[in-house]
C-alpha cells in the first residue's frame, strides 16, 4: 500500500488529494484496505514524503534521506548483535550498522543512515557502513514489557528481546501501575542515544508471569488482534446452527459414508476429513471433506474483514487467537463426529499404485462417524485393530506409495522438530517433550497435499483454455546460490561428503538429509537447510513449489484458520458454478497475498516467543543442572547451543570460555584457543550447565562442561 500510495503521487506530483478521493484513483475496494491506506499516508507525511493541507496531500518536493552520503531503509538487528539497513533499490542493498551506532532506532523502524566507511568482508567483499542518523517512522506505537523499580525510577523491561533499551516512566505516567505489573506503554520518546528512551503506561494487563497475561503480552506485541469487535461477534451469533433443507438438496450427500477426522489430541477446530470406498476395478475412491467456511462468511462482512486483517489462527503454547469466533471455528464449521456439516470436497479416484484417474470438486455434506486423535489413528495402524479399521490401513497403505512417488519426483524430506508442553492449570509448563511423526501424521498430509495440489491444477486447466482466474498460489522459489554455497561450505565443516556448491537438486539435499538422519547433527542441519531456502508465499503468479517438488500447489484444506484458504474456495466455486465473472481482482488479490504472506510470518515469530517463555519458565527449576547440547550458532559474543532433549536454545558467553583465550574464527565457524588449541565449532556436541535464566531479559545462560568425544 505504501508503494503503490508513493508511486501515485509520484505521477501526479502537483496535485491535491484527500484520502476519499484516492479510493477510486488507487481502486480500493475493502475496508480494512481504506484503513491501511489512512494509516500509510499519515505515515508517508511523517517521514517528509508527502506533505498535508487542511486534509488534503500532496508530493513533497524534496524527499529525505536522498543527500550524497545518507541513505533510508528499514532497520534490523541480526543474530551477531550488528544492524544492518535494508533497502529497497534494485540491488537490494544491505548497509552494515555496527553495534553501538544504532542511534536511537529499533528494529523495524524507517531510518535515515550515513554511510561512513567501507570494509572488506568475506572473500573480500566491499562492505558499506553506516551509522543511524534519525528515525523517520517509528515500526510500533506500543511496547509491552514488566515494570520495574529501582530506586525511585520506574522502568519498563520490553517483552522483545531486540527491544534492547530499557524505557523509562516517570511517576505520572505511571496510570495506576505498580513494579510487577506487565504493561503496555505508548507516546515514546527518545532523542538521545545516550539515554534511555522513555514512554507512558497506555494499559496494565496483569501481574507478570500469569498464562493469560503471557498471551496478551505476546499478541501485543506482534499486534495480533486477540479479541474480535462487537460487531463480528454479533454477526457469528446470527448464524443458525441448523442447516436449511435446499441447501442439503443442492450438495452431493456423504452423510451415510465412513467418513472419519484424525487430529491433534488437543485440537478443538477439525477442519478435514477422509472417506474411502472401494470400486470394482479395485481403485480407491477418496474423499477429502474440508469444512465449508466459505458458506457462512461472506464477502465484506464484519466476519470477513476481520479474518482477513488476521491472515491466519496464531497457536501459541496452550492457547489459540483464532482468525474466526469460537463459534465458527470450534462449533458451526468444526468437523465434529454425529454431527452434519457442511463441507468442499476434493473426491479422487486413485490406482492402487497412486495414480490420480480422475478427481472432482463438490458442494458436500457430511457427518463424521468417528474423531481419531493421531495416537489413536496410529494404534490402529500397527495393531489392525480398532473403529475402521479396513479404511485406515487401506488409506495409509496408499498414503506410503503416494509418499514415495513424492519423495522420487522431488519433494524434499525436511522435517521440523516441533516440542509439546505438558502444562498445569495455571499454565506453567511442568513436562517438555518432542512430538514424534508418526505414520498416521502421514497419512494425513499425504491426502492434504494430494488436494491442495489438484485444486490448483484445476484451475490451471481453466488458464490452459484462455479463461483468467486470478488465484492463490502457494509458491516456493528456487534457493539463492550463494546461501546454498555457504550452507554447503557449513555441512562439510561437519564432516559429511557433499556434492553441490550453487543451487541443488532437491534430489541431493534429500541424499544429505538421509545421510545425517539419525546423528545429533540432524535437527541443525535440518534447520539450516531450512534458513537457507527461499520462504515459501502466496502469490497470484504461480511459479511452482521448488521443496514439494510441485509445479501446481495452492493451499485449501484449512479455511478455519487459513484465509488464504477460504478465498481459494470462494475462488472455485465462482468458476465450478459457471460464475464467469472475477471475484477478485487480479491487483486486489495479488496485495491481499502480500499481506498474508506477512500475517503468516508474524504468527510464526509470535509462535517462537511462545515457546522460548516457554523453555525459560520450565528451566527456571534446573540451575545447576547439566545437559546435552549441540553447538547450533558461533558468533562473536558467544555460542549458541541447543538442548538435545527439549530442544531450548542458550549461550555461553565468550567471557565465560575461561580456560583458554579464544579467537572467533567466522569463516570455519569456531572459537579457537590460542593457547590449548582447542576448538569448538557449529555441530560440536558438548555438555552444559545452566547458570541463569532470565524471563524478563529472555535470555537463557549456559557454561560449558565438558566437550563429548
Amino acid at each position: 500500500m505504501k508503494k503503490k500510495i508513493t508511486a501515485f503521487f509520484k505521477k501526479n506530483p502537483n496535485n491535491l488529494y484527500k484520502s476519499r478521493q484516492l479510493i477510486k484513483k488507487l481502486e480500493i475496494i475493502t475496508e480494512p484496505e481504506y484503513e491501511s491506506l489512512k494509516s500509510h499516508l499519515h505515515s508517508l507525511y511523517e517521514e517528509g514524503v508527502l506533505e498535508r493541507i487542511g486534509k488534503r496531500y500532496k508530493l513533497k518536493t524534496e524527499l529525505p534521506g536522498k543527500s550524497k552520503n545518507s541513505i533510508t531503509g528499514i532497520f534490523e538487528i541480526m543474530r551477531d548483535g550488528n544492524g544492518i539497513l535494508q533497502v529497497e533499490d534494485e540491488n537490494k542493498t544491505g548497509i552494515l550498522v555496527r553495534h553501538g551506532r544504532f542511534g536511537c532506532a529499533f528494529p523495524g523502524d524507517l531510518v535515515e543512515v550515513e554511510i561512513s566507511q567501507k570494509s572488506g568482508g568475506k572473500k573480500n567483499e566491499i562492505i558499506q557502513e553506516g551509522q543511524v542518523l534519525k528515525v523517520l517512522n517509528r515500526n510500533r506505537s506500543e511496547y509491552s514489557g514488566t515494570l520495574n523499580k529501582a530506586g525511585s525510577f520506574y522502568y519498563l523491561v520490553p517483552d522483545l528481546p531486540e527491544i534492547y533499551k530499557n524505557i523509562y516512566i516517570s511517576n505520572e505516567n505511571l496510570n495506576g501501575a505498580v513494579s510487577g505489573d506487565k504493561v503496555v506503554i505508548e507516546d515514546l520518546v527518545w532523542d538521545d542515544y545516550k539515554l534511555n528512551p522513555e514512554g507512558r503506561v497506555k494499559e496494565i494487563l496483569g501481574k507478570s508471569g500469569s498464562h493469560d497475561v503471557e498471551v496478551i503480552s505476546i499478541a501485543k506485541e506482534f499486534k495480533l488482534p486477540y479479541k474480535f469487535s462487537n460487531e463480528t461477534l454479533h454477526e457469528a451469533d446470527n448464524i443458525p446452527e441448523s442447516i436449511d433443507k435446499a441447501e442439503i438438496k443442492s450438495r452431493v450427500d456423504f452423510r451415510n459414508k465412513r467418513v472419519f477426522t484424525i487430529d491433534p489430541d488437543d485440537a478443538k477446530d477439525f477442519d478435514d476429513a477422509l472417506s474411502l470406498e472401494m470400486t470394482e476395478t479395485g481403485n480407491m475412491i477418496i474423499g477429502i471433506h474440508i469444512a465449508d467456511v466459505s458458506h457462512y462468511v461472506k464477502p465484506k462482512s464484519n466476519l470477513d474483514n476481520e479474518a482477513q486483517k488476521r491472515g491466519n489462527s496464531v497457536y501459541l503454547v496452550g492457547k489459540v487467537i483464532p482468525m474466526l469466533p469460537e463459534k465458527l471455528s470450534n462449533r458451526i464449521c468444526s468437523l465434529v463426529p454425529g454431527e452434519d456439516r457442511l463441507t468442499y470436497s476434493v473426491i479422487a479416484e486413485l490406482t492402487p499404485r497412486g495414480k490420480v484417474v480422475n478427481y472432482k470438486i463438490e458442494k458436500t455434506i457430511i457427518n463424521s462417524k468417528r474423531r481419531f486423535s493421531y495416537e489413536e489413528a496410529q494404534k490402529v495402524i500397527e495393531t489392525g485393530e480398532g473403529d475402521l479399521v479396513e479404511d485406515i490401513l487401506a488409506l495409509n497403505k496408499l498414503a506410503k506409495i503416494l509418499r514415495q512417488k513424492r519423495m522420487s519426483s522431488g519433494s524434499i524430506n525436511f522435517f521440523s522438530e516441533e516440542i509439546k508442553f505438558k502444562l498445569d492449570e495455571k499454565g506453567t509448563p511442568v513436562e517438555v517433550y518432542r512430538k514424534e511423526i508418526k505414520e498416521s501424521n502421514n497419512l494425513i498430509e499425504e491426502y492434504m497435499l494430494l488436494a491442495n495440489k489438484l485444486v490448483a491444477e484445476f484451475i490451471l486447466s481453466k488458464k490452459k483454455n484462455k479463461e483468467i482466474v486470478p488465484f492463490v498460489y502457494r509458491i516456493h522459489d528456487r534457493p539463492d546460490k550463494e546461501k546454498m554455497k555457504e550452507f554447503a561450505r557449513f555441512v562439510k565443516s561437519l564432516g559429511f561428503i557433499v556434492n553441490f556448491s550453487e543451487t541443488p537438486t532437491t534430489k541431493q539435499i534429500n541424499a544429505l538429509m538421509e545421510m545425517v538422519k539419525g546423528k545429533a547433527e540432524e535437527t541443525l542441519v535440518n534447520e539450516l537447510a531450512i534458513r537457507s531456502m527461499a520462504k515459501a508465499i502466496y502469490s497470484t503468479e504461480n511459479i511452482g513449489h521448488y521443496g514439494l517438488g510441485f509445479a501446481n500447489y495452492s493451499h485449501f484444506t484449512s479455511p478455519i484458520r487459513r484465509y488464504s484458504d477460504l478465498l481459494v474456495h470462494r475462488i472455485l466455486f465462482s468458476y465450478l458454478s459457471g460464475k464467469k465473472g472475477e471475484l477478485y481482482q487480479e491487483k486486489a488479490l495479488s496485495e491481499i497475498c502480500t499481506h498474508l504472506s506477512a500475517t503468516e510470518r508474524n504468527a510464526m515469530d509470535a509462535e517462537r516467543l511462545s515457546v522460548k517463555l516457554k523453555h525459560i519458565q520450565y528451566l527456571t527449576s534446573y540451575l545447576g543442572y547439566e545437559f546435552n547440547a549441540i553447538i547450533s550458532g558461533v558468533t562473536n559474543f558467544g555460542i549458541f547451543v541447543k538442548l538435545t532433549d527439549n530442544l531450548a536454545e542458550g549461550l555461553i558467553h565468550v567471557r565465560d570460555l575461561s580456560d583458554d583465550y579464544y579467537i572467533f574464527d567466522e569463516k570455519n565457524y569456531a572459537f579457537i584457543g590460542r593457547g590449548k588449541g582447542n576448538v569448538y565449532r557449529l555441530g560440536d556436541k558438548i555438555t552444559v550447565k545452566l547458570v541463569k535464566v532470565s524471563q524478563e531479559k529472555k535470555q537463557i545462560d549456559f557454561k560449558l562442561s565438558r566437550r563429548e568425544r
